[in-house]
């Protein structure tokens, strides 16, 4: 998310929980292409990038490749940088 978001001149912190409280939030069923989509209390277990229709980018496990995949259970909220 940090390199991803860097290219379009926002800088972020390293830990999801900290990028989720640092953002503006945004109701999930008004996500955006760009908004970070967040798993796990204050956002701490995950995060995707949202990229529309349900899909998101994210890696599921360290050591994993970075995958599209579908937004999956219930996510605990989303944000918009920039």
């Amino acid at each position: 998310m940090m390199a991803a978001w860097a290219a379009a001149g926002v800088s972020m912190p390293h830990y999801s929980g900290a990028q989720y409280t640092r953002f503006p939030r945004v109701s999930l069923n008004q996500m955006q292409p760009g908004d970070l989509v967040f798993w796990g209390a204050g956002g701490g277990s995950h995060v995707g990038l949202y990229v529309g229709n349900g899909l998101m980018i994210h890696s599921p496990h360290t050591g994993d490749v970075v995958k599209v995949a579908a937004v999956f259970g219930s996510p605990v909220g989303a944000v918009r940088p920039g």
